[in-house]
């Protein structure tokens, strides 16, 4: 955010990084005005509207995979929602406005793996 380089400032860019992922929108987007951006997009529509957020395109990508091939997206079961809903909160707190809000990247690679490996239980 224009400040000295730190692991906080990596933290930030990795938790925007993530909600470009799996939003599919820039921080850059036309969307985001005024008080609006892209981690306040995602804080205000977690956990209820997920759906709504998520980059549909990523989602079709991942369900035509599926060896049953009759899953859509809007067919998610509510297992893989959480999944997003728990990566979305990683990265709003990884894009917390204060560097002392943000998490280490020790937590986030322990909870990005308990993400991992509660979708590959599902």
């Amino acid at each position: 955010m224009g400040g000295m380089v730190s692991a906080q400032g990596d933290v930030y860019s990795y938790g925007i990084l993530l909600l470009e992922m799996f939003t599919g929108r820039r921080p850059t987007d036309d969307r985001f005005k005024d008080n609006c951006n892209l981690h306040n997009f995602v804080a205000l529509s977690l956990p209820d509207q997920v759906m709504g957020i998520v980059d549909q395109a990523a989602l079709h990508h991942q369900v035509v995979g599926e060896a049953t091939g009759s899953t859509f997206c809007s067919g998610l079961r509510s297992e893989q929602a959480e999944c997003l809903v728990s990566v979305f909160q990683i990265g709003v707190r990884c894009s917390a406005e204060f560097p002392h809000d943000r998490m280490n990247m020790e937590q986030v690679l322990k909870e990005l793996l308990s993400v991992r490996d509660n979708f590959m239980e599902i």
